[in-house]
């Protein structure tokens, strides 16, 4: 793999492992046995390559993640493909952003951000307190009431994210379940998706009733 800066023998090394048939479990590994190396992050960060970079993100210092650094890093994100870089933004809120208060702090100010994926990342971690049954912030009427209004005007992935944590609020928030399924109704988001079996679709309506059902029949 060619590398646009001239790399340690330790990244030439590490890179000589990763191929097309690296899954992410290698890259689990792999990073297991390096740990923290925030100099080594930042060299494969170099590669610009999309595995590269995932495994990047799982051996960098959190400590050092400050808002520029954030910006930089979502910059370099904006050159991959748009599933690429979700999923780059993704890897890093759940691996690293969504364990230090600081870094927290940071993502919970990223609503009016003007970066989708710092926009997307906002709704997406607020869905997934919810998901990962956290106890949420109170401030599921303020997120509801921004959602109702400004999520047909988001990005694609920005909408998605918002899409998400409707759902989510309408499967654990039973006051307000008939509300994001009626949210769902209005914007139409999703509707005619075709998903593989065993996916529950992004369709409020149905998302909601089935991911309810799941968890009654429990």
């Amino acid at each position: 793999m060619d590398s646009k800066t001239n790399c340690s023998s330790k990244t030439e090394s590490i890179l000589a492992q990763i191929n097309d048939q690296t899954k992410l479990g290698d890259l689990r590994k792999i990073a297991k046995d390096i740990k923290k190396d925030h100099e080594l992050a930042m060299e494969l960060w170099s590669s610009e390559a999309f595995l590269p970079r995932l495994l990047a993100i799982l051996i960098m210092d959190k400590k050092l993640l400050t808002q520029d650094i954030l910006n930089k890093l979502d910059k370099d994100m904006q050159t991959h493909p748009f599933d690429e870089r979700n999923n780059l933004m993704d890897w890093l809120m759940a691996n690293q952003l969504a364990k230090d208060k600081k870094t927290i702090a940071l993502m919970e100010s990223w609503e009016n951000s003007s970066s989708a994926l710092q926009r997307r990342t906002f709704w997406y971690y607020q869905a997934r307190l919810r998901w990962t049954g956290q106890t949420p912030p109170d401030n599921t009427e303020d997120l509801l009431a921004a959602l109702e209004t400004t999520i047909m005007q988001e990005e694609p992935e920005v909408k998605w994210a918002m899409n998400f944590l409707a759902g989510w609020i309408g499967v654990y928030d039973e006051a307000n379940r008939a509300r994001c399924m009626k949210l769902g109704e209005k914007t139409g988001l999703y509707k005619d998706e075709v998903v593989s079996k065993g996916c529950t679709p992004n369709y409020l309506p149905e998302f909601i009733t089935i991911e309810v059902n799941k968890r009654q029949n429990k």
